[in-house]
């Protein structure tokens, strides 16, 4: 999850940091008070409370990023003013920042507050748990209740929001980084070279039939017209943000959620590796496999060789790519030479009538990036919860996590076009001038706390795809060919709160049997491993590694909770 929330934090930085993707759980996706449809001026009750007149001294443990000191920063220097604190941070670097929250915290030397970058590290909800019954991490719901009415409307309106912030006890231990990303929410994209496709006079595929003869032409018909059999029909790579192929694929046979495995049907869970379908699939990626259409790097390679493959300096090579978005595999900056040939192909249909999307609720991580201690002061606790109050606003969250008014981001202009299609646009980046210094204006990551898809459909951005200044655009419209095709029951494991008791246990049977299913579905597509001959013997093999255990620590923690 940390290595695809910094890969989206690279297309926020692109687009001047206005867009940050947050992440998932996946995470790529809401209401609440700050929606897209208030306005931009808007700060909440919070914000007409008069300032101390002696600023509140509050120590918080922070992660700061490149290119931002805290203790000089212009929102840190504005929300001091604004709500009578005199922050003290304790800013550790991105390296390392997940062991020195932990020394922190057993040590006892903690401090007033943390507010994290969920990208980079968070409480987990064991952590909130285990914290919150020991007093160490206080409460937030009578704050909430009586200082925060921006949280508390998200509370109401939100069941999202109130599933990843409220603990099984009732208690509010600490606030999630609710940043919900449309074009993350569906990962597991497939990228195909169009400008190949129309050279061959073939169309979009709609089936996996139709996907297996584009691939075949590309493979045999030399559309790079070098003369060469060198091209790549399809490649991909093994992180987590929607570049391994088998999902995509595996999803016209049976939902396949890119991590888990998991379905639900009837309001039970189950697992998809088990099923005839499963098997069907595997057997159709075989035979992909078999005809030297899929890279064996795909199984095997990171992001860096497979972005090789899509940048080869010679010639063109690659016809098709798994991924969030094409920049994982292609150059996208001024000047590229191949990002705009590749476009996204619509969710396959497969023989039995089946085409799915991976969706992942818009890659919000499970957790919490804020969270006061037992160490604050009655007086530092309601500043403290006033001033997040206030980054539940549009004004207050774009201030926070762009950067100041003026600086960062100005009112749209006449002609200005949102990101969300029909939405009125609320905010426009100020891009930066090329070789200008670091604003030190905004929070970045540390400053996402609700940033809600109607929130995100409000900033202006460029009209043509297939330029930088537009490359969200091209997201968002590639994921309105997912949208909706996921199943209409999900498996809400990303906002799930599991037993505490059994946390341990659950995070061992997952990691076993994901990596047995992982490593028996590479064996089958490769041929180390026969279906027809080992496919019971894998089903005894997950058997043994308790996957009804598994399932059923996951189907109470569902049973009990606000989604049930």
């Amino acid at each position: 999850m940390k290595k695809r929330m910094i890969s989206l934090l690279s297309i926020a930085l692109l687009l001047g940091g206005l867009l940050a993707g947050c992440s998932g759980n996946n995470n790529e996706g809401s209401g609440g008070s700050a929606s897209g449809s208030e306005s931009p001026s808007s700060s909440g009750a919070s914000s007409s409370e008069p300032a101390a007149a002696e600023p509140t001294k509050i120590k918080v443990f922070a992660v700061q990023e490149p290119n931002i000191d805290l203790a000089t920063n212009k929102f840190t220097l504005f929300a001091e003013e604004k709500f009578g604190i005199d922050f003290d941070f304790e800013a550790v670097p991105s390296d390392g920042a997940k062991e020195k929250r932990q020394i922190s915290l057993a040590s006892g030397d903690y401090p007033d507050a943390y507010i994290l970058t969920a990208y980079i590290d968070q409480f987990s909800q064991a952590d909130l748990l285990k914290y919150g019954q020991q007093g160490v991490l206080v409460p937030l719901n009578d704050l909430i209740d009586q200082y925060a009415p921006n949280i508390k409307a998200a509370l109401e309106s939100n069941a999202d929001f109130k599933a990843f912030s409220v603990a099984p006890d009732g208690n509010i231990y600490g606030l999630p980084s609710y940043a919900q990303c449309f074009h993350c929410s569906y990962p597991n994209k497939m990228w195909l070279n169009t400008t190949w496709l129309e050279k061959m006079n073939l169309e979009m595929p709609k089936t996996t039939d139709d996907f297996k003869k584009v691939l075949e032409a590309f493979k045999n018909d030399d559309p790079n017209g070098n003369g060469k059999k060198d091209e790549v029909p399809l490649s991909g790579s093994t992180e987590d943000y929607g570049v391994r192929i088998v999902p995509y694929l595996m999803n016209a046979f049976v939902y396949d959620d890119d991590r888990n495995h998991l379905m639900l049907k009837d309001g039970k869970v189950s697992s998809s590796a088990t099923t005839e379908e499963w098997k069907q699939g595997l057997a159709y990626i075989k035979s992909l496999y078999d005809e030297g259409l899929i890279d064996p790097g795909a199984f095997t390679q990171n992001s860096e060789a497979f972005k090789k493959i899509g940048e080869n300096a010679d010639v063109q090579i690659l016809g098709a790519g798994a991924g969030m978005h094409p920049a994982i595999f292609v150059n996208i900056d001024k000047g590229n030479k191949y990002s705009k040939d590749y476009n996204a192909v619509p969710p396959l249909t497969g023989p039995n009538g089946v085409s799915y999307a991976t969706h992942d609720n818009g890659g919000v991580a499970p957790g919490a990036k804020f969270a006061i201690t037992n160490k604050a002061s009655e007086e530092a606790k309601i500043a403290l919860i006033k001033f997040i109050d206030y980054l539940f606003t549009p004004e207050g969250q774009t201030n926070a996590a762009s950067g100041l008014e003026g600086i960062d981001w100005r009112k749209p202009t006449e002609g200005e076009v949102a990101l969300g299609e029909g939405v009125t646009p609320l905010f426009a980046p100020i891009p930066a001038a090329e070789g200008e210094a670091p604003r030190n204006a905004g929070w970045s990551g540390m400053g996402h706390f609700y940033m809600t898809k109607e929130y995100r459909d409000s900033f202006v951005q460029g009209t043509d795809i297939y330029d930088s200044t537009g490359y969200e655009r091209r997201l968002y419209q590639a994921s309105l060919l997912y949208e909706g095709k996921e199943p209409k029951e999900l498996f809400p494991i990303w906002a799930l709160w599991l037993d505490p008791a059994e946390t341990d246990e659950a995070s061992m049977l997952q990691t076993n049997i994901r990596t047995y299913i992982d490593e028996n579905t590479l064996q089958f597509i490769t041929g180390n491993k026969s279906l027809d001959k080992d496919w019971d013997s894998y089903i005894k093999g997950l058997n043994g590694l308790k996957l009804d255990r598994y399932l059923e620590i996951l189907q109470k923690s569902y049973d009990n909770s606000t989604f049930k």
